[in-house]
């Protein structure tokens, strides 16, 4: 039978970049893509963090042919322990979340908006290189500055909620160049972004902020998919992420 479906699987290494334990495992992200038929995608990620508390997520997340967010479902786990589970769905003119959490019980959320959001965080560093998708095409109230963004947590592990939240400050995202590099799965050419919070200081570097995400680096896969490869964090976090597994099945007519 034929199968009109493409199928991405793979693992990233998530290690520490800090002094005392620098290449020392920290957690992992098992994810496989669909790629339909029409062009949408969904996503559906495992994610660990073994660092105390730990977190456990379980996402999926699925994308419209331009990208979009259409619907997802997180379940999430501190310290061994349920924090919540919510379902979201978006349309044109509104973001829906219905769920349950321990610290804020039942959630039923209608969030209006004017269009189809550009983009939903909802933490694995998969699901983080699917996001860089948005540059040069989103609503912006400055330069590099994603407006049209909703989380599902606005802590820097992803540790709440889960529930729908705006990023106060927009998601401030930038394409920095094409590259070729190579990652325990493999030699990719690969796009370069870079995530931040922090302020730019005309170098195009920028500097780290109490509170704010430090600056987050990113490199995905330049044929399309937009596969994560590495990753890194610099700041309070000093962690990096890597492609150790990869395999790709091609539709089947």
């Amino acid at each position: 039978m034929p199968i009109p479906h493409r199928r991405i699987r793979g693992k990233l290494h998530y290690t520490s970049d800090k002094p005392d334990r620098k290449g020392v495992e920290r957690g992992r992200e098992y994810f496989t893509i669909t790629v339909h038929g029409d062009g949408g995608r969904t996503l559906r990620a495992y994610t660990e963090i073994d660092d105390a508390p730990n977190v456990m997520r379980d996402v999926t997340l699925s994308l419209r042919p331009d990208w979009k967010p259409n619907d997802a479902f997180v379940r999430l786990s501190v310290g061994d322990r349920f924090m919540g589970s919510s379902w979201f769905r978006f349309t044109e003119h509104e973001a829906v979340c219905e769920g349950y959490t321990v610290a804020e019980g039942r959630i039923s959320q209608r969030y209006p908006t004017e269009r189809w959001i550009d983009g939903f965080g909802t933490h694995p560093i998969q699901a983080d290189a699917w996001m860089t998708s948005i540059v040069g095409k989103g609503r912006s109230s400055a330069p590099g500055v994603y407006d049209d963004v909703l989380m599902c947590s606005l802590d820097h592990r992803g540790a709440s909620g889960p529930f729908l939240m705006l990023h106060p400050r927009g998601v401030k995202l930038k394409f920095i160049g094409e590259e070729r590099i190579t990652v325990k799965a493999g030699t990719f050419d690969a796009l370069h972004y870079r995530f931040a919070e922090s302020t730019d200081d005309g170098s195009g570097e920028t500097r780290n902020e109490p509170g704010k995400h430090p600056p987050y680096d990113l490199w995905c896969t330049a044929d399309g998919d937009r596969v994560c490869l590495l990753a890194y964090v610099t700041g309070y976090m000093m962690t990096r992420y890597e492609l150790v597994e990869y395999e790709c099945i091609d539709a089947q007519p």
